[in-house]
């Protein structure tokens, strides 16, 4: 019996894009089912009480949350194909510690560019740069985080990159002259064909940060 596999997500959520990148890679069939975040479904109230937040795997009925811990289990489940993880301990550990790292700082410090204030926008934009330069010290020479192949850290990392140019309209400023090699990586990640396809397009996603800009009443 095939598996039954249900993802719920967003198209602007960086986090979705992850678990869409991560089917892709392993090549599972799956049911994709947008969800309104300001009319949420009951499905997703029923799979998620606890967060109520996307993205959800359900599989064979079981509902798996929280986009990191959803690709290791993807990669857990159906490990013949494309790993994700590293398999050596230590090196997972430190995949973990950068993903980590990238929610922590790049999805904060990028918030932080188009919800701050003018006065503290060069600070904001200064922090944000900051966290990718700690980015491009760890990816050293690396064509990938995880060496020759595009990993879990990658996998990680790269959605967010469909929000960097509205980061730069709203931050008044560019990130290539400042990182480089992070531009250059991220440009290598684009030329797989499971991570250009589910991409969100930079020009939704600018759509939709003037839109919650305006919710929060921010000019």
């Amino acid at each position: 019996m095939a598996d039954e596999v249900v993802l719920l997500g967003t198209y602007v959520s960086m986090f979705a894009v992850r678990v869409k990148i991560a089917l892709a890679d392993k090549g599972i069939q799956y049911e994709y089912k947008e969800e309104n975040l300001v009319n949420k479904s009951p499905l997703l109230l029923q799979m998620n009480p606890i967060h109520k937040k996307i993205p959800v795997l359900i599989h064979n009925g079981k509902p798996i949350c929280e986009s990191l811990i959803i690709v290791e289990y993807i990669d857990e489940v159906w490990k013949d194909k494309s790993p994700l993880l590293p398999s050596d301990p230590y090196k997972r550990a430190q995949a973990r510690f950068w993903a980590d790292y990238v929610d922590k700082k790049i999805y904060d410090g990028g918030k932080k560019i188009w919800t701050t204030k003018v006065e503290d926008q060069e600070a904001a934009n200064k922090e944000f740069i900051e966290c990718l330069k700690v980015l491009e010290g760890e990816l050293g020479d690396k064509p990938y985080f995880d060496g020759e192949s595009f990993g879990f850290v990658d996998l990680a990392l790269i959605p967010y990159y469909s929000w960097f140019p509205a980061y730069e309209k709203f931050g008044k400023f560019s990130i290539e002259p400042e990182c480089p090699k992070f531009v250059a990586w991220a440009k290598r990640c684009m030329q797989k064909e499971n991570v250009s396809k589910y991409l969100s397009d930079p020009d939704k996603i600018y759509d939709f940060v003037v839109m919650l800009r305006q919710r929060m009443g921010i000019a």
